[in-house]
């Protein structure tokens, strides 16, 4: 069964960050540019939020909100919720369905080792399904049936 670890393993993505300070306008350029949809806050090179495009959908229609003035720590979330690397992608899905969230770091010996998504646990979890049934399907053959000749007693 797939772990959190792996799942980290598998996106090959970089951790993406911007540090406090920097306007919302130059984070959404970065989220942009990677094609992420959300982006974690740092100060001191340790995470300390995180801003995601369903945050701009609620900042947006703030009176007086400026999006190329605006700084990324006046709008990010500050409770992170995390979840330890050994997490199965049944833990994971359980958390996010549990906690009502859409991202979870994943730590590992105490330290962030990557962002993982609802949407990434989904396709983890589909492709795990997949291979079930895959193996389930060789596991049955039609052969025995179609060969199994018996033939009722009055012919």
């Amino acid at each position: 069964m797939e772990t959190a670890k792996n799942m980290v393993a598998d996106k090959g993505r970089e951790i993406m960050t911007v540090p406090v300070g920097t306007t919302l306008f130059a984070t959404l350029e970065k989220m942009n540019q990677k094609k992420v949809g959300a982006i974690l806050v740092t100060r001191d090179e340790r995470i300390i939020g995180i801003w995601t495009e369903r945050d701009l959908m609620q900042d947006v229609i703030q009176e007086g909100f400026e999006l190329k003035s605006a700084l990324i720590e006046d709008y990010m979330t500050t409770d992170l919720r995390s979840a330890p690397h050994t997490d199965t992608v049944f833990n994971l899905m359980d958390k996010f369905l549990g906690l009502r969230i859409r991202h979870l770091l994943i730590e590992e010996d105490g330290n962030i080792i990557g962002l993982v998504s609802g949407g990434d646990v989904m396709k983890c979890v589909i492709h795990e399904k997949d291979a079930d049934l895959k193996q389930l399907k060789s596991m049955v053959s039609w052969d025995y049936y179609e060969d199994w000749k018996w033939k009722p007693k009055n012919q």
